[in-house]
């Protein structure tokens, strides 16, 4: 899949040490490296997914399939310089491609109830979302997205 000049396709090591060396690039002054596991990478490769470009990594989106059926999303995230430009659905249209492709019948995200821009992003995909008390350990609310496929 391409937009803009960028290919999105499988991320590999290499791709996912890039993704940590420019982290602010991604996030800002939030620092989520510790949610950023080379594991996913290697075991997960067909579902995650980088947006490259001339310039470099534009974007991505790491995730897999559970056994249930869903294609959940860890992490996706846009650099800087592309917000704004329709990557962020890129990837996620990617995304839910790769995941139909494993068996995937709904999608699934979390974000804290904090990350008011993850929450309208989500909903204008298309997703419901409900807050759940200590979905992430105690005194954990987070915000849970859903969503039937095709995206």
């Amino acid at each position: 899949m391409t937009i803009e000049g960028t290919r999105i396709g499988p991320a590999d090591a290499d791709d996912f040490h890039r993704v940590l060396a420019d982290h602010p690039r991604y996030w800002g002054e939030r620092d989520l490296r510790a949610l950023h596991l080379l594991a996913m990478v290697q075991e997960f490769g067909d579902t995650c997914l980088v947006a490259r470009a001339a310039d470099g990594i534009r974007g991505y989106v790491f995730g897999f399939v559970t056994p249930s059926r869903t294609g959940y999303v860890h992490l996706i995230a846009t650099r800087d310089d592309t917000r704004g430009t329709g990557l962020g659905r890129a990837l996620y249209e990617a995304f839910a491609a790769a995941a139909t492709r494993q068996g995937a019948e709904r999608l699934k995200a979390i974000t804290s109830v904090a990350n008011t821009g993850s929450q309208a992003f989500h909903r204008r995909l298309g997703f419901t979302a409900r807050v759940a008390e200590d979905y992430d350990g105690a005194g954990r609310t987070m915000v849970v997205f859903d969503r039937g496929l095709p995206l």
